[in-house]
Order: structure tokens, then C-alpha cells, then sequence
């Protein structure tokens, strides 16, 4: 018998070929009657054909209905006694890894009722606590729907484009971002690009316009280490993937803007043009057009990984829509204003930059409990993001490894958003307790000794005491 060659080095007969057929359609169509409630039995007849038989009808057996995965808290959950509550945090609160200078406060987030107040109004460092403010700035005068453009257009010369900054650093050289789901790309940038000029136009030049923003780029109270570093990088109007060295790497560049031009280059097809900073020609032609993720993406994205360029960007765009410079000094004073036009009270705050990464930074941690029970409640609108994204204890973000050790506490029931600096070790965000009540908090220590990992685990302690706590 003949046979037919496979794709590879075996063959297979016609006759097997058609006996495996007829075993795949058949049980495709077992599978399908079986959906639809009744099983057939293929029985032969003597002249080799089959004729289907009915047989005893299948029932799926009967289940309980599913309770709802996310329920609503209950709004009969009883709020936990001021009182009881205060003497469960107190000698955690005195914790000797978190140090002298502790500032706390708790808030029952539907009655708005003051819980525990450890000198609440005390201006502290806030530490990438501070990012909370810049949320919450960014989303109530940018909207949560905004997004942040980056351009390409043409230069003054044959053969030259010049990548104008929007202010976005989450534009991204991998399809999609390794770091930030919904992120524009270079190579979306680029393929614009290449459809806008003439077939066979040869690319030698790349100019990268960061005059978006301006002043310094690092802020007073940054270290000499600061940028770059793991953490944080100069803050310009044009980077890539967060202004990391490469996409799947933390450190960051000293380059930022260079960086993206390289990138820009490569993406065209002409590794090999030149790159360097400089200001786009007035009325240039437009040849391409990125968008970044919506603002409340990225908010949730600065938060939950403690992106401080991000957070650093969202603070000078408050300040450009709020006509002040794009500088460190100017930010600070845009989101300060914005918190203050939102009805939050602002007395005692003193903002070197959008981060907090500055030393000099200093906030109460009543604002910080202040602006988690507006989000929380709906008092600040359209400052929801600010809930989702915080991390979640255990399971995502800066809290991914924290939190996830007591056994009273239920997953998810804490979320906040951490601080860590030097000495300074901070805690703020929302929790629900072991009878459902949604509280606010925020902890503040900023005298505390050099052992980091016994301050964060005292802060956790707080938080997990929070959430078993009945306290009644």
C-alpha cells in the first residue's frame, strides 16, 4: 500500500488517516450532544455504517447559588470603641524600632469619627507617603480620564526628527511594557513615523526636546546617590520604561531623555544616528503620536510600585494645568493648592517634591488619614484611584512580602501605601476589621533607628491589630 510523507520524518497510511477522522468527529460529537443534555450510543449496522441510538439522558447535578466574590461591607458593622482601641495600639505604637518621633492617627471612615489621635496635626517626614498627595492632586485637576501625549515630528534638517517630551515615562521599548500595563511604545512611535515621510527617507539624526519641564533635576533633600539609583532618576520630560537602564532592569539612568532618543533611533532603523538634546523647530510637522495610559493608571501604577519619576511627572503636569512652572518648587506648590481647593486642610505641609523622596518633605499624618477617608467615602470625587492603588498586604506591590504572617488577619483587609527613608518608616492607607468596619489610618515614624526590616515589621503590627481588632 502506497503511503502520503508527513510534515516530518514519519508517514502514515490513508487508511489510518481516515480511521483517526472518524474517531475525532465522533467523539466531537459525543461532546456536543452531551452539552445539549442527551448522550447518543453510535451503533454499526451490517452494512458499515452507524446508526445513532438514544440513550439515557445526562443531568448536571444541582449546586448551591454562588455567594457574591467582592460583598459590600456591611453597614451594620459595628465601629470599633475609641477607648479599647487606643489601648490595643499603644504599646505597639511604643514599639522601640519605630523610635520617639511616632505620629498616628485612625479614622472611622463612615462616620467620619476620629479614633486615636497620637499627635495627628505634628507636621513629620513623610516618606513616599507624601505620593499620596500628588494622587490625589493629580486626579482632582488633571481628571482621572486625561492622558499624557508624546510626539515625534519633523526636524530642521533632511533626515532628522525630533521626539518632543510630553512628560510621560512609562513610554515603553518593548510591545507591550514589561512595568506599565497600557503604556504607549516606541515602536507605535516609530511606525507613525516611517508611514509619515517619503519611502526610502534614510534617518541620521534624532533631537530629544525635554523643554516641558524645567529647573533642577533632582530636588533639594535628595541624596548625591538619589539619581540615578534603583529608585529614582532626573526628572525629565522624556524617558523610557521609567527612565530604567533597560526594560527588565531596576537602575536607573543618568540620561534619561538621551536614552529615549536612542531607543526612538533604533526603533526607525538607524542605530547609528545621532542623538542629542535640543528644542523642536516652531510649527513643525507632526509625524507621530503616543498616548500614555489614562491618569488614574498611572496613579494607581505610582502608588502601588512607589514609582517615584512617575510620581515626580504626575506633579509637574498638576503644575502645568495649574499655570506654574514645571519645576520641583512649582509641583510642590500646584499639588499643595490642589489639596487646599478640595477642602482638605493644608496647614503644616512643606513640600520639596512630588515623591517624597526629599528629606525636607513634611506632612501631617492627619492630612494623610484626611485624604484616605475622602477617597474612601466619596467626599473626594473622582480620587478613587487613589484606593485601588494602594497594595495590598501579602499580595501586590510594596507590601507584596508585609503583612501576610498573622493568621487573624484576612487577606486583603489591609491596604496601604508604605514610606521608607533613612530613619523615617511610614504606613497609610485603609483597613477593614474582623467585623467589617472600614477604617483609615496612617503612621508616621520619623526618629526611628537604623533597623529598617524591625521598623517595618512594628508598622505592620499596627496595621494587622487594625484589622483583628473588634475593640468593643
Amino acid at each position: 500500500m502506497g503511503t502520503i510523507a508527513s510534515s516530518g520524518s514519519t508517514t502514515v497510511t490513508p487508511k489510518y488517516n481516515r480511521l483517526r477522522r472518524r474517531l475525532l468527529l465522533g467523539a466531537l460529537t459525543v461532546l456536543l450532544v452531551v452539552a445539549a443534555g442527551v448522550w447518543f450510543v453510535v451503533a454499526p449496522r451490517g452494512d458499515g455504517d452507524a446508526t445513532e441510538v438514544a440513550a439515557a439522558e445526562a443531568r448536571l447535578p444541582d449546586v448551591e447559588p454562588a455567594a457574591p466574590v467582592l460583598a459590600a461591607l456591611s453597614s451594620q458593622a459595628p465601629a470599633p470603641d475609641a477607648t479599647v482601641l487606643a489601648g490595643e495600639l499603644a504599646p505597639l505604637l511604643a514599639a522601640p524600632a519605630l523610635g520617639t518621633g511616632v505620629e498616628a492617627q485612625v479614622v472611622d471612615v463612615a462616620s467620619g469619627e476620629v479614633l486615636l489621635d497620637r499627635n495627628g496635626e505634628d507636621p513629620s517626614t513623610p516618606a513616599s507617603t507624601a505620593k499620596l498627595l500628588t494622587a490625589v492632586a493629580a486626579l482632582t485637576t488633571l481628571g482621572p480620564d486625561t492622558t499624557i501625549e508624546t510626539t515625534v515630528v519633523a526636524g530642521g534638517a533632511p533626515g532628522e526628527v525630533v521626539l518632543v517630551g510630553g512628560g510621560d515615562p512609562t513610554l515603553s521599548r518593548t510591545v507591550p511594557s514589561l512595568t506599565y500595563p497600557g503604556a504607549p511604545t516606541v515602536a507605535d512611535l516609530a511606525a507613525q513615523v516611517q508611514a509619515a515621510v517619503p519611502p526610502g527617507t534614510q534617518f541620521s539624526r534624532v533631537v530629544v526636546d525635554n523643554s516641558l519641564f524645567d529647573g533642577p533635576l533632582t530636588a533639594s533633600g535628595w541624596g548625591p546617590g538619589d539619581a540615578p539609583s534603583t529608585y529614582a532618576a532626573p526628572v525629565t520630560a522624556t524617558a523610557v520604561d521609567g527612565a530604567r537602564v533597560s526594560p527588565s532592569e531596576l537602575q536607573r539612568s543618568g540620561a534619561p531623555g538621551t536614552d529615549a532618543g536612542r531607543a526612538l533611533a533604533v526603533a526607525l532603523g538607524a542605530p547609528d544616528s545621532t542623538v542629542v538634546l535640543g528644542d523642536a523647530p516652531q510649527g513643525a510637522q507632526t509625524l507621530g503620536t503616543v498616548r500614555s495610559a489614562p491618569v488614574a493608571r498611572l496613579v494607581e501604577q505610582a502608588l502601588s510600585q512607589s514609582d517615584n519619576l512617575l510620581a515626580e511627572s504626575l506633579a509637574r503636569h498638576v503644575a502645568l494645568a495649574s499655570g506654574l512652572p514645571a519645576t520641583f518648587e512649582g509641583a510642590a506648590e500646584a499639588v499643595t493648592r490642589a489639596l487646599a481647593g478640595v477642602g482638605l486642610d493644608v496647614t503644616g505641609v512643606s513640600l520639596s517634591d512630588g515623591s517624597g523622596l526629599s528629606t525636607t518633605d513634611r506632612v501631617p499624618v492627619a492630612l494623610l488619614a484626611d485624604l484616605l477617608t475622602g477617597a474612601a467615602d466619596g467626599t473626594l470625587a473622582e480620587a478613587s484611584a487613589v484606593l485601588s492603588g494602594l497594595p495590598v498586604a501579602g499580595y501586590d506591590g510594596t507590601l507584596a512580602e508585609r503583612g501576610d504572617e498573622d493568621p487573624e488577619t484576612a487577606p486583603g483587609s489591609v491596604r496601604a501605601k508604605t514610606g521608607t527613608l533613612l530613619g523615617v518608616h511610614g504606613l497609610a492607607g485603609t483597613v477593614v476589621t474582623a467585623e467589617g468596619r472600614l477604617l483609615a489610618f496612617g503612621v508616621l515614624a520619623d526618629g526611628a533607628p537604623a533597623n529598617g526590616l524591625a521598623a517595618e515589621a512594628a508598622l505592620d503590627d499596627v496595621a494587622s491589630a487594625l484589622a483583628a481588632c473588634g475593640c468593643r
